[in-house]
């Protein structure tokens, strides 16, 4: 299943050519191969040579022991020669196939939760065309849009609680709780080993955006403007007063009200979470700059 056209913005002009990322692994997995084929040596190996037929020589008495000779010299001992220290070469690492971006749900599913360290994510994930979810979430994303229906992670199952306080309605600070699982693997994810996850499906994630027609526009640009964003948030401490508008509810400060949609979600998560978000979304910024 492909991802529609329809759960984005309209993309920029397409540009051919493939990303500078996809290039690099692809000349570090030729190097890898010929590294592993030079160390591993041809199976073609040349045939033993033939050992020459032992003579047996004639027994030799041996000849009377001269006599001690003070006046000789002393015999010259000459130091051992040196020998090259024995170098060991490591073995070439095994490099995981790579699976086609229409093939790649299991793979994409088993390396978030590598990176989940333990934490509970796998129910949140969603099953089908992981990748693309992702890439195009994070193009809205750095529109200041949420494309709800492609996220890659499923909603929260608690709902959205308001309290009214002398006939004003607020944004219920236990509301805040429904993103805490969000916001603790996001906080708890390796930087070390999310920068490295990130190299190995970086390809993908390309191929999935020159899908939106973004030509060889690196997809680490559109992840920094979606993490830009993000933490342009405010981070709001006092109550929230709300206004119900239908079956919705908006923020009464025109100027919170104007935010982006991507900024209300991270109100909406409440400070100590925006906090979390906001300090590993730094993180991953450097890695993705560095």
């Amino acid at each position: 299943m492909q991802v529609s056209q329809e759960d984005r913005i309209a993309p920029q002009e397409k540009r051919s050519g493939a990303s500078a990322i996809t290039i690099a692994v692809v000349i570090i997995l030729l190097i890898a191969a010929a590294g592993a084929y030079f160390l591993l040596g041809n199976k073609d190996t040349a045939p033993e040579p033939e050992l020459p037929t032992p003579v047996t020589l004639p027994e030799i008495t041996p000849a009377e022991p001269l006599p001690a000779d003070d006046s000789l010299p002393e015999p010259e001992i000459l130091p051992e020669p040196e020998t090259d220290p024995v170098v060991e070469i490591a073995p070439t690492p095994q490099v995981e196939p790579l699976p086609t971006l229409a093939e790649s749900d299991q793979y994409a599913h088993d390396k978030t939760l590598e990176v989940a360290n333990g934490m509970k994510i796998d129910p949140l994930l969603v099953e089908e065309d992981l990748i693309r979810h992702f890439v195009v979430f994070v193009d809205n994303l750095a529109q200041g849009e949420l494309a709800r229906k492609v996220s890659p992670l499923k909603a929260p199952n608690r709902n959205f609680t308001v309290s009214d306080v002398t006939d004003k309605t607020y944004l219920n600070p236990d509301s805040y709780h429904r993103y805490d699982l969000y916001a603790d693997f996001v906080t708890n994810l390796d930087e070390a080993q999310l920068a490295t996850t990130y190299k190995q499906v970086s390809p993908l994630l390309s191929e999935a955006f020159e899908e939106l027609g973004y030509g060889d526009k690196p997809f680490d640009e559109r992840m920094i403007e979606a993490i830009d964003i993000m933490l342009a948030a405010p981070i709001i401490e006092q109550a929230i007063e709300l206004d119900s508008v239908s079956v919705n509810y908006q923020f009464v400060d025109p100027e919170l009200e104007a935010l982006p949609n991507a900024q209300k979600l991270m109100i909406r998560m409440g400070p100590e979470n925006s906090k979390k978000i906001k300090a590993a979304l730094r993180k991953l910024k450097k890695q993705l700059t560095q």
